[in-house]
């Protein structure tokens, strides 16, 4: 009898429907679910799990990833394994490695240094979508979705530079987008507060999304504005769902400036207009009050124009100097949101230079006493410093509206875990089982099944995907099994890298990746194309 046939028996089955659980057994044929119930005939056939006291659900799907790399060259990846994630969407906020040509990954790499390192060992050879899920498909420790990165679509037809697409690049971006899709890809992701994303308008996402509707696809964007502006944000990406027909899925969707403070139900009656008009909207969130991304994501976007090496050699200009310095903290950065940046909330998360590792885990302004400088020189020295390889958590949320919004119908669960740094957030190794011990289990924001639900069924509706998700005959036997009574994260912003509690045993396919709460060595992933 193969590996991956056996059953559980007794486990409380949470089938990913919203619906509460039930007493049942399982039995897996071949990696897939072939019965479901209370007596099952053959299961004297393979091998026989207890699963008295514990909880059975479908894989859990990460719907905002930024595992790219990782999933290349991170077998093990226990940051996923260990809390129960079977699927990862990657490609996310507009950047990731593919499509490219020798260049443009170059400076891919350097740009997203901070979000996933830039690994020495990896062979750089994949350029296109179905290159890098050929990679996937060699084995991983969890199945890999890709979305087409907006950015990485322009970088590659027009460079990081400022200003409008023409009719010919805009053709190109098209000509690109339609490629990924024919290669798998599940839709079009934008990162509209990075560069290169940010110098493009409107029209050139919708005509990009128009592209990814034909194939069935959705549009994520990390939309132009989380800060003031944050519902005209919200409004744009709706009318580009609107005109391109194409479904939008909101991604960390967090609602944290001040000016939003207990007002989510603005957001839920620009939906709401949206739906009517023939929108089909969903969001995710992470259950955190803090944000992460490169520390030199807050410049102005002038600055960042033509990549790395030409910000680093315009900041070494005293003009350009001053006039950044004068965005930063009087006219506000597009950079951040368009505001000035509140330098307390910045914690300094990771580095690549050694002498630099005594600012890890400090704000900013305490890393510039600690040297005796002005905050705003600290930081452009200190970015300069690291050649804008350093990372940053930036704690901006508002507890409230977090509640708020992933007890909303259409809320998904989503990790935005960057797992590279010296600190990074704790949210990587942490988010699914927050929601499930916290939020659910001691906070009863959300029910158990609810809380299952935003990480199976309703992702994979939104994916398209017809053979996971559920706990139903016919299905891949991606699946977790779990204590629901001390499933709880662990990780800390000060501890990020701990494992969360109350996992047992995680499957994709059948295949065990994770047995008894230990890591297996099997890598049962591969990479999920989008089908229709």
């Amino acid at each position: 009898m193969s590996e991956n046939t056996f059953t559980i028996r007794g486990a409380e089955i949470i089938d990913g429907c919203d619906t509460p659980a039930l007493r049942q057994d399982l039995l897996v044929t071949n990696g897939v679910i072939s019965q479901v119930g209370s007596i099952l005939k053959g299961a004297e056939e393979g091998k026989v799990i207890d699963g008295s006291g514990l909880t059975l659900a479908p894989g859990f799907i990460d719907m905002h990833a930024h595992s790219d790399l990782a999933v290349l060259t991170d077998k093990q990846h226990l940051a996923k394994v260990t809390q129960g994630v079977t699927l990862e969407v990657v490609g996310q906020d507009g950047l990731s490695y593919v499509p490219s040509n020798p260049e443009s990954l170059l400076e891919l790499r350097e740009q997203l240094f901070g979000w996933n390192s830039d690994p020495k060992d990896l062979k750089w050879d994949f350029h296109t979508v179905g290159e890098y899920l050929a990679r996937v498909d060699q084995g991983c420790a969890v199945n890999v979705a890709y979305l087409i990165p907006h950015g990485s679509v322009r970088m590659l037809v027009r460079g990081n530079q400022p200003g409008y697409a023409s009719a010919d690049e805009l053709a190109a971006m098209k000509r690109l987008t339609q490629q990924g899709m024919e290669q798998g890809a599940f839709g079009l992701s934008a990162g509209l507060t990075y560069t290169p994303a940010m110098y493009a308008n409107d029209d050139e996402i919708v005509q990009l999304c128009k592209v990814v509707s034909q194939f069935g696809g959705y549009y994520a964007p990390h939309h132009r504005n989380y800060g003031a502006k944050f519902l005209d944000a919200v409004v744009e990406c709706l009318d580009i769902a609107k005109l391109s027909k194409s479904p939008l899925h909101l991604t960390h969707c967090h609602m944290s400036h001040s000016n939003f403070h207990g007002k989510t139900d603005l957001l839920f009656e620009q939906i709401q207009i949206a739906e009517k008009q023939g929108v089909d909207v969903t969001l995710d969130t992470y259950p955190y009050l803090a944000g992460s991304t490169y520390l030199h994501a807050l410049l102005p976007s002038w600055v960042q124009a033509g990549g790395s090496k030409e910000t680093i050699k315009r900041l070494a200009v005293m003009d350009n100097r001053l006039k950044v310095i004068h965005e930063l903290t009087i006219s506000g950065s597009d950079g951040n949101q368009g505001g000035v940046v509140n330098w307390p909330a910045i914690n300094i998360a990771g580095v690549e230079k050694p002498h630099n590792l005594k600012f890890v885990g400090m704000d900013l302004v305490s890393a510039a006493k600690l040297v005796d400088k002005k905050v705003e020189d600290f930081y452009l020295d200190f970015i300069i410093d690291e050649e804008l390889k350093a990372s940053c958590v930036i704690f901006a949320g508002h507890e409230p509206n977090v509640r708020a919004i992933m007890q909303d119908s259409r809320h998904m669960v989503g990790s935005d875990g960057i797992l590279t740094g010296n600190r990074p957030h704790p949210r990587g190794f942490g988010t699914f089982a927050r929601y499930l011990g916290v939020y659910a289990r001691q906070e009863k924001v959300l029910t158990m099944h609810g809380a299952i639900a935003r990480m199976t069924g309703r992702p994979a509706k939104r994916l398209g995907l017809t053979d996971r998700g559920f706990i139903k005959v016919g299905m891949k036997a991606d699946m977790v099994l779990f204590d629901d009574q001390s499933v709880l994260d662990r990780s800390t912003y000060e501890t990020p890298r701990l494992p969360a509690a109350g996992f047992e045993m995680v499957w994709i396919s059948g295949i065990a990746t994770l047995k008894q709460g230990q890591r297996t060595q099997a890598t049962p992933g591969v990479g999920v194309r989008k089908v229709g």
